[in-house]
């Protein structure tokens, strides 16, 4: 049991880690440097993005990070794992309201965005721009605040299962 729990709790870091540093990236990197393209490149590279990121790799992580979360809670619970399960219960509550934003904000917004159609036949480009821009961007850093709090908690977790 006590292996069960390590591996699940270090399965459970591991892949909201990844989930926490994907969205940083997207906070740091890509989206600023589409901040500073035009209308009709940000659109373009954002729809072949939404489309390449639905992958197993992705999956695995995204995906992951929930089951192994509420694998080494269940873990813990069950083996009187008190002390961890505090910073596990806020980890889990973290990256559920991170499935909340995605689903109810980036989802439709990246959704959205690809019903607009080819870039090139876009009307007003601007316009397209503007509504996914101002809402996705917000959304994904509140993702990447709920995904690093999930992980702070998940380490510290892995401190407190060293000490048990």
């Amino acid at each position: 049991m006590d292996i069960a729990r390590l591996v699940s709790l270090i399965a459970a870091t591991v892949t909201t880690g990844l989930m926490a540093g994907l969205f940083f990236a997207f906070d740091v990197s890509v989206m600023p440097a589409l901040r500073r393209s035009d209308d009709r490149t940000l659109i373009r590279v954002m729809q072949r993005v939404n489309l390449a990121i639905v992958n197993g790799w992705f999956l695995t992580g995204f995906l992951g990070a929930l089951l192994f979360t509420g694998l080494a809670l269940a873990l813990h619970l069950a083996s009187s794992g008190g002390a961890v399960a505090v910073p596990l219960v806020v980890a889990l509550v973290a990256y559920v309201l991170q499935l909340g934003v995605t689903g109810g904000v980036n989802i439709p917004l990246n959704n959205a965005l690809e019903q607009a159609g080819p870039v090139e036949d876009i009307a007003d480009p601007a316009a397209v721009r503007r509504a996914f821009e101002s809402r996705w961007v917000p959304a994904n850093r509140l993702r990447t605040l709920l995904c690093t709090v999930a992980l702070g908690c998940l380490a510290w977790a892995l401190v407190l299962n060293g000490h048990l």
